[in-house]
Formats: C-alpha cells, sequence, structure tokens
C-alpha cells in the first residue's frame, strides 16, 4: 500500500480550519497512529515517521490529556539538525473518547481521538452483561462519536434475537449487530461505519473478541488471539497498546486493550444520552428537581411499577449518576465543600432530634 492522502487518514473541513494558523510555518500535518509516553507514530501525506513531543508542547499542557493520543491530527516540525521530529502542536479533537483513570485522583484519561464511530463488543457468551453496556455508552455518547453495539460470538449462543432485543432496550436508537467474528458471520453488516476515510474505535473488555474482528476486517493475522479461560469466558489482552490502522476498504480501525476498569468521565448529557428512555419520563414528574426515588409523583418511578421501564434499567441509572456525582465532587473544591457541609447539617440534625425508641 503506498502512501495514504490525508482525506483517507480522515481529513476533513474541521481539520483544515484548524490548520490555518500552522499554514504560514514550516509545519506538516499528521495523524498518530501509534502513541507513547515520549514519543510516537504519526502517518500523513509523506509517510510515516517516529516523532518526539517537543518541550514546549510537554510544559504547556495542562495534564495528560491535552498530550497527544492516538487518532490526533499533530503538526509536526521536521527534522531539525539533530535529526529529530518534533511535535509542535496537536490540533483541536472533534471527538475524544474518555474516561477517569484507574486510581484514587480524579484526572481524565482520554483513549482516542476524532473517533467517527465507536464499536462496543460484547460476547455472547458468559462475559454477557448489559449492565456494561449501558456504562459504555455513557462514555460513548460523551465522546461525541456514533456508538455501534457488536454482540460477537453468536455461534455460542441459542438465542441471538432474545439477547439483541435485551440489548435494545438498555441501548435505545443505537444499531445493534449481532455478528460471529472466528466464523466471519455477519461481518459485511459493519460495511457502513467502515468507509474510506471514517475512524471506528473497538472497546469491550477482554476475551470479547476484538482481535479476531480486527484480524478478519484486515484479511490478516495481525492481531494475537488466545482462547479464553473456560471458568470465567474472560481472556488476556492480546492487544497491548493502542493502534490506528487502515483497512483494505478504506476505513480507519483502532484497536484498544480491554478495558479492565471503565472509570466515568462524563457529563449528565452523557448519561442522558445513554438513558434516553429515562430522560424522555422526567419531565413528566411533579418536581422538577426529581431524583427518580421515593418522590410522590415520580413518572420514572411509576413507569417501572406499570412494567414499562425494567427496575435493572432504573437502577443502574442511579448507580452512574451516583458515580458521575462522586466524580464531580472530587473536581470541584467548592462542591466538596457544599457536601461537606451538607452532611454535617445532617449529623447535627439527627444530634439534635435523635430517634426515640419505641
Amino acid at each position: 500500500m503506498g502512501d495514504p492522502d490525508l482525506e483517507e487518514l480522515g481529513w476533513g473541513p474541521f481539520f483544515s480550519e484548524a490548520w490555518a494558523p500552522f499554514a504560514s510555518e514550516d509545519l506538516i500535518p499528521a495523524r498518530v497512529v501509534v502513541a507513547h509516553a515520549r514519543a510516537l507514530r504519526a502517518r500523513g501525506a509523506e509517510g510515516e515517521q517516529i516523532a518526539e513531543i517537543s518541550g514546549r508542547l510537554r510544559h504547556a499542557a495542562r495534564g495528560p490529556a491535552d498530550l497527544p493520543v492516538v487518532g490526533d491530527w499533530v503538526a509536526l516540525r521536521p527534522r531539525d539538525g539533530g535529526g529529530r521530529t518534533l511535535v509542535h502542536a496537536v490540533l483541536p479533537r472533534r471527538t475524544a473518547f474518555a474516561r477517569r483513570a484507574a486510581g484514587e485522583i480524579t484526572v481524565q484519561q482520554v483513549l482516542a481521538a476524532n473517533i467517527d464511530t465507536v464499536f462496543l463488543v460484547m460476547g455472547l457468551d458468559r462475559d454477557y452483561n448489559p449492565r456494561r453496556i449501558e456504562r459504555a455508552l455513557v462514555l460513548a455518547w460523551e465522546s461525541g462519536a456514533e456508538p455501534v453495539v457488536l454482540l460477537n460470538k453468536a455461534d455460542l449462543c441459542d438465542d441471538t434475537e432474545g439477547r439483541r432485543a435485551e440489548i435494545e432496550v438498555v441501548a435505545p436508537g443505537v444499531p445493534v449487530r449481532v455478528i460471529a467474528a472466528r466464523g466471519g458471520e455477519n461481518l459485511d453488516a459493519l460495511a457502513p461505519w467502515l468507509a474510506r476515510g471514517r475512524t471506528v474505535a473497538l472497546l469491550g473488555s477482554s476475551g470479547v473478541g476484538k482481535s479476531t474482528i480486527v484480524n478478519r476486517l484486515l484479511g490478516e493475522e495481525r492481531q494475537r488471539t488466545r482462547a479464553v479461560r473456560e471458568s470465567d469466558q474472560r481472556g488476556r489482552h492480546t492487544t497491548t497498546h493502542r493502534e490506528l490502522v487502515i483497512l483494505p476498504a478504506g476505513g480507519l480501525l483502532l484497536d484498544t486493550p480491554g478495558l479492565r476498569e471503565i472509570q466515568l468521565w462524563a457529563t449528565e448529557e452523557g448519561l442522558a444520552s445513554a438513558f434516553e428512555d429515562v430522560d424522555a419520563l422526567a419531565p413528566r414528574c411533579r418536581f422538577r428537581d426529581c431524583d427518580h426515588g421515593s418522590e410522590p409523583g415520580c413518572a420514572v418511578r411509576a413507569a417501572v411499577e406499570a412494567g414499562e421501564l425494567p427496575e435493572e434499567r432504573l437502577a443502574s441509572y442511579h448507580k452512574l449518576r451516583a458515580e458521575l456525582r462522586s466524580m464531580e465532587i472530587r473536581e470541584d473544591p467548592e462542591l466538596q465543600r457544599a457536601e461537606k457541609a451538607r452532611w454535617r447539617s445532617i449529623i447535627k440534625s439527627v444530634k439534635v432530634h435523635p430517634k426515640r425508641s419505641r
């Protein structure tokens, strides 16, 4: 395959406009295909090259989220006297798939940038878990990319249509496709999202078959695959880094290591998009600030009691909303102080008005 043009790599009007400030400088645009802590591989119209992040860019970064990740478009300064190619700047991101980095400190971790579609992959074996899809959808909608759910390993499931229907309930309005990647079954159904210049990211826990999907779409054994454990149908990560690859049909594919822990980094808007059914009921609640708990006149609770909304669905909504609230409090000192004051008031009230023993 020859060197691709910029459009084949995903360049378009958004990035052309963002490039204007760099057009008069001795810089060239390229897209990051692999990123490491100190260096990266970037591909442009002149081919692929290794580049280092400039000290100026690293110093100006407010945090890890400002440094280049796979999928970013960057401005490269060609080799200087020392033979190095430097990353001068990161162009604005059209979309960004991010999560909260694992650990106690609230830090955003951007996994990939400028993704058009996110394939959320889940196995139809014992890995099957609708709650995991709900969590991933919050991140996907927040990213700005279009989510598509892939239910893989159809050959191991006796009720694929039932599973599909169940996921369509927890992912309203999201395309759901059932495939069997190992045998190549129904992979042609993914073609609409794999057009020339379009970028797709594969996300899912280890053992769901992401590497097999990559190999099938590429038409070669590029990624190593391993059998899952019989005990829990999970596997070790066969992909150890994120890499953007060009497919024979012209689309771009980003394979990512399995996510052991999906920590949310999102807003109420991302939650509302993932729980569109709950959000649609909320305006009918008696109180505008209804938490859909025990408040009188709650339309969401009424829908659960009427069998129109699954109880598990609402429970998942409450759990994810609590996580988002907790993240906001950790990130915002004002919210931290307000939360502490609220609990002091509650404790004081309990001391002043203790429960009477019966």
